[in-house]
């Protein structure tokens, strides 16, 4: 099992996440992060440092968030790896309770 980052990160990309992670597994996208389940060891500190809710084990994705775990897996090769936090977008504060914004990833 891995963990999953789903659509609450879109366009607001919060990387508490980030500093947690023992194994280096977040990548950056330009306006989302994803988790390289080959790399994620299942060690679930990432979960409670989120500030928007956006990760979960893989079991957990709700069903409207199923597709994030395929991007995860998708992305994950193509995107640059994070390891040190950085600022939100600037527009985080504004997006991180829209829903249905799946429209709004950059990959």
């Amino acid at each position: 099992m891995t963990y999953v980052v789903t659509e609450s990160c879109i366009r607001c990309k919060y990387t508490d996440c980030v500093d947690v992670c023992p194994v280096d597994c977040f990548r950056e996208g330009p306006n989302f992060l994803v988790i390289d389940p080959d790399e994620c060891i299942d060690c679930a500190v990432c979960v409670p440092e989120c500030p928007v809710n956006a990760i979960y084990a893989e079991d957990d994705v709700p069903g409207d968030q199923q597709v994030f775990i395929k991007l995860n897996a998708e992305l994950s090769p193509n995107w640059t790896s994070i390891t040190k936090s950085k600022a939100a977008l600037p527009d985080a504060e504004e997006w991180k309770d829209v829903k249905n914004k799946i429209d709004q990833l950059i990959k």
